[in-house]
C-alpha cells in the first residue's frame, strides 16, 4: 500500500511539476536529447551549413538595418529570427527539417530514456527526444541550438543587468534546476549551462574584440550602420562539453536509479569502442567552465562507470596496451566508483554529492 501511495504521490508531482514548466518557459527548448543512441554510426560534420545560415542572417540583419546605434536591437533582432518564443526555436527547428543538415534520429521507445516510468521522463515522453547532429566534430542535440541562441541571450542580458557574469550564472543555473531542467525533466544537462554560456560569448563577440580569443567583434558601427568583420563559426563555441554521453546530466531521485540501470546496460557498446566515449580535452574545459556550477556526474561516465562495473576488462586493455582509449580513472582522490558500496548506499551518496537537494537561489 505505502508503495502504491509513493508511486501515486511521484505521477502527482511529476504532472504538477511538468505543468508549472510548461506554462511558464515558453521559450524553453522542450526536447530531452541522447547521444548514446547510434554513436557509432557515421555521419555528416554540419558545420559549414549552420555557420552558413547563422551568418546569411547576420548579413540580413545588417542590410536591412534602419535603427539607430542599438546593440540590444541587434542582439533582439538575431534571437527573433534564429530563437523565438516557442518550445523549439526556430534554427533548432529549420536543422530538424532541413535535408542539408544530417542528422541521427532517435525516438523516445530506442533512447536512453525508454522503457523508464513516465513520472521519471515527464518531458521526455510528451515531446520526444531531439536529433543528434555533429557540429565542429562534437555529436550534439539539435535542442542545443536553442539554447545557444535563447538561453543565451537571456544569460548576456542578465550579464548587462548585473555587471557580472558570477551573478548572470547563478541565475542560469537556478533556471537549469527549477524551471528548464531537473524540475521539468528530471535531468539537470550540464552540458545545456555550456550551450547557454557559449550563446552569452557570442552575443558578446558580436561588439567586442576578443571574447573569442584573437578574434575582432563580429560586427562594428562605423558611418551609422553596422559592418560585418568576421564571420561567425560554430567551432569557436561547440565543444565536447556539448554532447551529453561525455558531460553527462545528473539526474533527480525519481530518476536516477533508473538511468544507471540504462547506462550499466550500455557497457557492452562501450567496450566496442571505448575511445567514443573518452574525452580528449576534460581538464582543460572543467577549467574554462569550472564557475557555471555545472554538477559532478563523472560517477555515471561510463568511461568510469563500465570500468567499475568490469574492473578485468579494464585490466585486460591496459596489459594489451590500450589503457590511455579505454577510459579514465576516477578523479584523485575519489574511489573508482560509489558501485562498491550497498545500492542504497551509492545513491544517497553520489546524490548528496551532485548537489540536488540546493536551497533555492536567494
Amino acid at each position: 500500500m505505502n508503495e502504491a501511495v509513493t508511486g501515486f504521490h511521484n505521477i502527482i508531482a511529476a504532472i504538477a511539476v511538468t505543468s508549472a514548466a510548461v506554462t511558464f518557459s515558453a521559450a524553453a527548448a522542450a526536447y530531452e536529447t541522447d547521444q548514446f543512441y547510434n554513436r557509432s554510426q557515421p555521419i555528416t560534420d554540419s558545420t559549414e551549413v549552420l555557420n552558413r545560415k547563422v551568418n546569411e542572417t547576420l548579413t540580413e540583419i545588417v542590410a536591412d538595418w534602419r535603427k539607430d546605434h542599438d546593440q540590444k536591437a541587434f542582439v533582439d533582432d538575431i534571437y527573433h529570427t534564429l530563437g523565438g518564443h516557442h518550445w523549439v526555436d526556430k534554427i533548432e527547428r529549420w536543422a530538424m527539417k532541413s535535408p542539408e543538415v544530417d542528422k541521427l534520429e532517435t525516438t523516445r521507445y530506442d533512447s536512453i530514456y525508454a522503457g523508464l516510468p513516465i513520472w521519471s521522463v515527464r518531458t521526455t515522453f510528451l515531446f520526444g527526444i531531439a536529433s543528434t547532429i555533429r557540429v565542429n566534430d562534437q555529436l550534439i542535440g539539435t535542442d542545443k541550438l536553442g539554447h545557444f541562441f535563447s538561453q543565451g541571450r537571456k544569460f548576456y542580458r542578465r550579464y548587462l543587468k548585473y555587471g557580472s557574469e558570477e551573478q548572470a550564472t547563478r541565475q542560469s543555473v537556478f533556471t537549469e534546476r527549477a524551471i528548464f531542467g531537473s524540475g521539468s525533466s528530471g535531468a539537470f544537462s550540464n552540458a545545456d549551462l555550456v550551450a547557454n554560456y557559449e550563446g552569452h560569448r557570442f552575443y558578446r563577440s558580436l561588439f567586442e574584440d576578443d571574447v573569442v580569443p584573437g578574434k575582432p567583434a563580429i560586427v562594428r558601427w562605423e558611418n551609422g550602420g553596422w559592418i560585418i568583420q568576421r564571420e561567425f563559426d560554430w567551432a569557436d563555441h561547440v565543444n565536447e562539453f556539448w554532447d551529453e554521453a561525455l558531460n553527462i546530466n545528473d539526474f533527480d531521485v525519481l530518476l536516477y536509479g533508473h538511468m544507471r540501470k540504462r547506462l550499466v546496460d550500455l557497457c557492452p557498446q562501450y567496450w566496442d569502442n571505448p575511445a567514443l566515449y573518452t574525452l580528449e580535452n576534460e581538464e582543460e574545459l572543467k577549467s574554462r567552465y569550472a564557475h557555471l556550477g555545472m554538477r559532478d556526474s563523472w560517477y555515471l561516465r561510463l568511461d568510469t562507470l563500465c570500468l567499475a562495473e568490469a574492473p578485468q576488462k579494464s585490466e585486460s586493455l591496459v596489459a594489451a596496451g590500450n589503457g590511455s582509449e579505454s577510459g579514465r580513472a576516477a578523479p584523485t582522490g575519489q574511489s573508482t566508483a560509489p558501485e562498491e558500496q550497498t545500492e542504497d548506499e551509492s545513491l544517497k551518496n553520489t546524490r548528496q554529492s551532485s548537489g540536488v537537494f540546493l536551497d533555492p537561489m536567494p
